[in-house]
């Protein structure tokens, strides 16, 4: 079983991190539950709700990191997470600029998205 997880299981992911699904799970969840429960992503409580694991919650993060990085490559006056910003900037792919809460994406930053890209195609 492969870990690449298509946009319509990361829309799933993000739906139980935010708790959407109060009650019955939506249909995204319900169609994506099985394999993401199998991938160790999500699992059920005791009573019968889905919930993240860590490792469901390391990908997301991962998912918005990386997601930071191609906004703030488009635009650089993009919003940038505290959380997000506090990673990729030890991470040295990203540096804040001198004038306050924008972020510019370093060359490290760059060719990490580089990779990504060419891994993904």
């Amino acid at each position: 079983m492969s870990d690449d997880l298509t946009k319509d299981e990361f829309d799933a992911l993000g739906q139980v991190s935010r708790k959407e699904h109060r009650g019955r799970p939506s249909a995204c969840v319900a169609r994506n539950a099985k394999r993401l429960t199998g991938l160790k992503f999500l699992e059920y409580s005791r009573e019968g709700q889905l919930a993240l694991t860590e490792k469901g919650k390391q990908i997301l993060f991962i998912y918005r990191c990386i997601d930071t990085l191609r906004a703030l490559s488009v635009d650089p006056q993009a919003n940038v997470d505290a959380d997000v910003a506090i990673f990729l900037g030890r991470k040295g792919h990203i540096v804040e600029k001198p004038e306050g809460k924008q972020y510019e994406i370093t060359q490290r930053g760059r060719e990490s998205l580089a990779d990504i890209d060419a891994q993904t195609r």
